[in-house]
Formats: structure tokens, sequence, C-alpha cells
């Protein structure tokens, strides 16, 4: 008796395991599997949506490349890459304050003030940290000169 229900569980189980494995079950990643394999088909097709992105990605930078010249203000790149951001171009500020008229000397104790931490401002500390003497310098005159050059 005992070796007719082992034999009758024993067909069950493999009935169950060729079901499983017909239906894509565990051991092929059932509907999981399924997903997985329909976005590695779609990341290979070519679509219309990877060739939109590379244009889109090519009138950005265009656009990021203009930004530092919008204005009557000719603004050098470190300008742009550690100031524009915070207080505009042109010097008139978006999030930070506004930097159009103040004078050479004025902006280079700021920085200064900022860099060694005189005056608290952890955002300013962290983009002036790595600053040479050269570049604070060379940044302090060009913002001097936002006033005579509108």
């Amino acid at each position: 008796m005992k070796h007719i229900v082992v034999s009758i569980l024993s067909i069950c189980i493999l009935v169950l395991m060729g079901y499983t494995y017909k239906i894509g079950g565990a051991h092929h990643g059932g509907e999981a599997g399924k997903i997985v394999e329909d976005i590695k088909t779609f990341e290979n097709k070519n679509n219309s949506f990877a060739q939109e992105d590379d244009t889109q990605k090519d009138a950005l930078k265009a656009l990021k490349d203009k930004a530092g010249s919008m204005s009557a203000f000719k603004v050098s790149k470190l300008y742009r890459s550690r100031c524009a951001s915070c207080h505009g171009v042109n010097g008139n500020g978006i999030i930070g304050p506004k930097l159009y008229g103040q004078k050479t000397q004025e902006v280079y104790q700021k920085m200064k003030d900022y860099q060694t931490g005189r005056l608290e401002n952890p955002v300013m500390r962290g983009i002036l940290m790595n600053v040479d003497e050269k570049q604070l310098k060379q940044l302090s005159d060009e913002i001097g000169n936002f006033s005579s050059n509108g």
C-alpha cells in the first residue's frame, strides 16, 4: 500500500513540475522573468525614444553653452561653473543675492571670509573650498566689473 501512495504522489509531483515548466515557473523567473525579458528586447530595439533623447541632449547642451553669454556680460567658464547657477549670469541673483554693482575688493573679502569660515554659509564654503587665490581674484575682478559692463 505504501508503494502505491508514493507512486501516486511521485506522479503528481512530476505533473506539477511539467505544468510549472510550461507556464514559466520559479526556475525560469515566472512573471518577473517575462518582464525582464521584455525589458531586454525593448532596450535592444532601435526606437524613436532613444533618437529623440539624443536630439534633446544636443539642444540642452546648446542652451547651457549659450547661458554664459546671454546678456551684455561675457562671463568666464569659472564664473559660470561656480557662481552663475545661484547668482545668475549677469549677477542679478537667482537663488543667491545680487552681485551686480558690488566693488571688487568687497567681493574678494566676502569670498575669502566664506572660504575661511568667518562668514557662515555651507553652500558658499563648499563652492569656494577648492578655489585658489588666483581664481578668487579672477572671480572678484569679474564680478566687480559687472557694473561697468551694463
